[in-house]
């Protein structure tokens, strides 16, 4: 074999070859250093003396469904410059590892169509080697994303498992990649995020979050400059809620049989759009069936609908008096859940109104926690922690195809 066919064809610098051999269905290349390349692993220098050898078999890129090997003799050096002994590095191969890199590579690529299990069985290698070379290659990429350039942000919590396991996710909102993971959904999760972000001195003027206290005292403690905006989503949900729970204690204060059995199916009717109501299956005349025996329950319905229109107004100042004019109604509406939810949004007035002056949300984010739980869920979970949050760091590069 010529030492250009080592180079094209496996990567292979530095070394001659000197035979081949067949072993129990295995293609075993031996081969040999060349001496004058000899230099200190540490400092790179040439004035070594040799302190003899040890034979190193490393795996590398199959040929047709035969594992093939590379065997040779790595020499150790003491470096006159520097004093350290060690074992000459490898221009193919990373130091401590018995597989090549270009059979690194090949593992990589495969990795991007088959699971870990898959490829493992595919090279005829174990599932940790696999899983070390994918965990590696994420570790040097994504390791620790850079932060400099952060300027729309948004935060949320995910849960990623029993026992209350939550994950506080920071995303760009700009290039749609995942900044940062903390463990936990308090303040607490978030303090190597603000201490990463001042050291790489990013200007942050806007930051997307739901209306959590843990949160907002965080941002205005760390970032008293930048603008909050909350979530027009989360209030909508949180608003959702409330009114489900005003459906339940109707139901259950109701003397009324009739009253009680048209209560008892509309709770999904009452959550939904009025365009998403299904005309085939009679929900929109349920629903107004239901709202025409119940007035508080109208109320607190055609509330909620005229709520999603604040976020539809073509300038700020609109918007304001439309807010307004919401809490002054539902204050005035005689119903305990308005009037509470009427004075959360008047503390949370300037950062609802802030999404006129840089429009953003934690949409893009939500649907950053729906692919981790697609790929947890693909995974049949993770028991490295390490691994499935650098594979979160690289979710925004990953492509799904179709495959058949």
């Amino acid at each position: 074999m010529s030492t250009s066919l080592l180079y094209h064809s496996f990567g292979v610098r530095g070394c001659r070859h000197v035979r081949t051999q067949y072993r129990e269905g295995q293609v075993v290349f031996t081969l040999r250093q060349n001496p004058e390349i000899l230099r200190c692993p540490e400092c790179g220098s040439r004035d070594v003396v040799r302190r003899g050898q040890v034979v190193r078999r490393f795996r590398t890129l199959p040929i047709g469904h035969k594992p093939v090997f590379f065997e040779l003799p790595i020499s150790r050096v003491a470096c006159r410059a520097c004093g350290v002994v060690r074992q000459v590095r490898l221009p193919f191969a990373d130091p401590r590892r018995s597989y090549t890199q270009a059979f690194e590579r090949y593992a990589l690529e495969l990795s991007r169509h088959m699971t870990i299990q898959d490829v493992a069985q595919h090279l005829g290698v174990s599932w940790d080697v696999v899983k070390d070379i994918q965990k590696r290659h994420l570790k040097r990429r994504y390791g620790r994303p850079r932060l400099k350039d952060l300027r729309l942000i948004a935060i949320d919590e995910i849960a990623i498992g029993k026992r209350q396991r939550y994950l506080t996710i920071v995303l760009d909102l700009v290039s749609g990649a995942v900044v940062f993971i903390g463990r936990g959904r308090d303040a607490a999760a978030l303090v190597a995020f603000w201490r990463r972000l001042r050291c790489s001195k990013a200007r942050i003027v806007a930051a997307a979050i739901d209306m959590s206290p843990a949160y907002i005292a965080a941002l205005k403690q760390n970032l008293p400059q930048t603008a909050i905006v909350f979530d027009h989503f989360h209030i909508i949900q949180q608003y959702n809620d409330k009114l489900s729970n005003f459906r339940r204690r109707l139901y259950h204060q109701s003397q009324d049989e009739a009253q009680r059995k048209v209560l008892k199916g509309t709770r999904w009717l009452l959550l939904k759009n009025p365009e998403n109501l299904d005309a085939g299956r009679d929900e929109k005349a349920r629903l107004d069936e239901a709202l025409a025996l119940n007035k508080p329950l109208a109320l607190a319905y055609y509330m909620k609908e005229d709520l999603r229109q604040l976020w539809c107004r073509s300038d700020k100042g609109q918007a304001a008096m439309f807010l307004d004019d919401w809490c002054r109604r539902a204050a005035a509406s005689g119903i305990r859940m308005l009037e509470r939810f009427a004075r959360s949004l008047i503390r949370h007035r300037d950062g609802i109104l802030a999404y006129y002056d840089f429009r953003i949300s934690t949409g893009p984010l939500e649907g950053t926690n729906n692919k981790i739980k697609t790929m947890k869920r693909q995974a049949y979970g993770f028991r490295d922690d390490e691994l499935f949050e650098l594979k979160i760091y690289a979710l925004h590069t990953t492509k799904y195809a179709l495959v058949g």
